[in-house]
């Protein structure tokens, strides 16, 4: 089951532009209640990359800094994750992501 912000490899080819491409970790954002019925869910890609754009939030992950891209968001279908977790993000750091989504989006 693909549960809501575990961070998977997710396959992100084809792209176009400016799109964030290859394999790389991957936060979901869906609910995991969601992720069970609709066969695709919705991810921020990670990079290593730090731009400290504000629409990134930074954060410690597998002992690597990086930023979690919620200027790339984008849904994919279940196939191009892993099979398994990568890790999973602590509770403050889904609450920074939360209130960085709200703030983007004006909520």
């Amino acid at each position: 089951m693909v549960r809501d912000y575990h961070v998977y490899l997710v396959n992100l080819d084809p792209t176009i532009g400016f799109e964030i491409k290859k394999s790389r970790p991957c936060v979901v954002l869906t609910p995991t209640k969601m992720n069970a019925v609709l066969g695709t869910v919705i991810i921020a890609p990670m990079t290593t990359t730090l731009r400290g754009y504000p629409s990134r939030v930074e954060l410690r992950f597998q002992n690597k800094f990086c930023e979690v891209c919620l200027d790339q968001i984008r849904a994919v279908d279940e196939s191009r994750l892993s099979k398994s977790s990568l890790g999973f993000l602590k509770r403050d750091e889904i609450e920074i992501i939360k209130n960085a989504l709200s703030e983007m989006f004006d909520l």
